[in-house]
């Protein structure tokens, strides 16, 4: 078994990490290139960086930003928000990023991903899913074969963007199986219903893509204890656990995590 991954996130605002719940009333966290080096010492086994309102506010990236954050850390770098094009990719992974990540655009454009995986390699295209479980009166619509059934009522997950502002009415499900088939080199999945609350990952949408997707799929959202890490990388099949509250508010650090996986016999980097 490969060793799971342990991804400190960075949501950037205005030159600021925050964090908030279910997207909603955010909390500054901290200074992005502060927080990078603190993560990058610790032990993280990446870090993923989200400029969270460059596509609302359809504007570029924070390139200055990802610049000075690329200088202080030695671990790969995942960037994303408002990466419209290939030239902000290519200027991306100039400025220091490992790795980028997309999603609205993906979405006007699913044909972007194909470009960009033939362009730059997949191994540095992630594709953000960010999914909403769908209420039972929302499903009329939806594929049998990608929802769940519970006595009367069927339900699945809607796909949404621009930062979690507008439902597209995809099915997040087979959404990631597309993006797979485009060229995406890993999925990062983020539960709109679980974010920030610290009460566990959606377990059940995690694993439904991690068995649709013969690629990496980080989980995100809902982190609250170690336990609910371990649950996430074991029964949701994640190959990489993404954090943040968690850890920029102190309650627990990097080496208490992969120190609690160790003892539960999930292999992790030291």
């Amino acid at each position: 078994m490969l060793a799971k991954r342990i991804l400190p996130c960075l949501d950037v605002k205005a030159g600021r990490v925050v964090k908030g719940v279910n997207f909603v009333d955010l909390r500054d966290a901290g200074d992005p290139v502060e927080l990078a080096q603190v993560y990058n010492e610790a032990g993280a086994d990446e870090l993923v960086f989200l400029d969270i309102t460059a596509s609302h506010e359809d504007r570029g990236i924070i390139f200055d930003v990802v610049h000075r954050t690329a200088e202080q850390v030695f671990i790969p770098l995942t960037v994303g928000g408002g990466i419209r094009d290939l030239d902000t990719i290519k200027e991306l992974l100039r400025a220091g990023a490992d790795k980028v990540s997309i999603n609205s655009s993906a979405v006007s454009d699913p044909d972007f991903i194909n470009r960009a995986s033939e362009r730059f390699g997949n191994q540095c295209i992630v594709v953000a899913i960010d999914a909403r479980r769908r209420s039972s009166h929302q499903s009329d619509q939806t594929d049998p074969e990608q929802t769940h059934q519970t006595g009367s009522e069927i339900w699945g997950w809607d796909v949404y963007v621009r930062g979690g502002r507008q439902n597209t009415g995809l099915d997040a499900v087979q959404w990631a199986q597309e993006v797979v088939q485009r060229g995406a080199g890993e999925i990062l999945l983020t539960s709109m219903d679980a974010d920030g609350t610290q009460a566990g990952y959606d377990l059940e949408l995690t694993r439904r893509i991690a068995e649709t997707v013969e690629v990496p799929v980080i989980a995100s959202g809902g982190a609250g204890t170690c336990e609910h890490i371990r649950q996430a990388l074991t029964e949701g099949r994640a190959e990489a656990a993404l954090l943040a509250s968690l850890l920029h508010y102190g309650q627990l650090s990097v080496a208490e995590i992969k120190t609690y996986l160790g003892q539960h016999q999930i292999p992790v980097r030291s």
